[in-house]
């Protein structure tokens, strides 16, 4: 442990930042690794009761279901449901209003994490130039026969890049995986609320139609 902090101290001031950095990465890991759990977005028991409707009288049941369970998923679904009465392209237009709101959520703290994989190699790029520098510091007042001097230079110089792209190379890895993540439940979310939707427009009769018969 002693020889970890060591280590880090010697990288200099610009350990400082990529320290935030690193608990900043390590902070929307650990949330999104949470919040982007399956069944915390694609609640089961909504999909389930999606997938089972049949009659006009399991969209009871559906709002119910969604109000216990609760989730983007269900939020969306819970607004189609709240305003299916509307003409078609109005209800569309809030669906759609309340899954950007629900897309927002998801990809929460995702743009700090990205900016994160982006400003740590160029922190310890920093600190690299703040290294040379400190040892052409040391040169024009020593001579280059100070090694141990020169050495501290050197290694805040490697240290600071080490420590920078440890944290920007896994930071970018993580965004992205949580970007597809992310978008592949949006996917997955408009496929339930079409699949609801489709149903719902079943029950309902078009204009002239004689009542009892569907909407094809």
């Amino acid at each position: 442990m002693e020889t970890v902090w060591h280590f880090l101290q010697q990288g200099g001031i610009t350990m400082i930042p990529l320290g935030l950095c690193s608990v900043v990465a390590l902070a929307i890991v650990i949330e999104k690794a949470f919040s982007l759990q399956r069944r915390k977005v694609l609640t089961p028991e909504v999909m389930s009761v999606i997938n089972s409707i049949s009659s006009p009288k399991d969209i009871e049941l559906v709002k119910a279901v969604c109000q216990k369970h609760n989730g983007p998923l269900s939020n969306i679904v819970r607004t189609a449901l709240e305003h299916r009465a509307l003409p078609r392209e109005e209800m569309k237009e809030i669906i759609v209003d309340k899954g950007r709101q629900e897309v927002r959520i998801l990809e929460r703290g995702l743009v700090a994490l990205e900016t994160v994989a982006a400003i740590s190699p160029l922190l310890g790029l920093f600190g690299t130039v703040l290294g040379i520098l400190k040892i052409f510091r040391i040169i024009s007042q020593m001579g280059v026969g100070q090694a141990s001097a020169l050495a501290g230079g050197i290694a805040e110089a490697l240290i600071t890049t080490i420590v920078g792209l440890a944290i920007g190379i896994p930071a970018l890895v993580v965004y992205n995986y949580f970007t597809k993540r992310a978008e592949n439940f949006v996917l997955d979310i408009e496929e339930q609320t079409a699949e609801l939707l489709l149903k719902i427009r079943s029950f309902t009769p078009p204009a002239g139609a004689h009542p009892g018969q569907a909407n094809v």
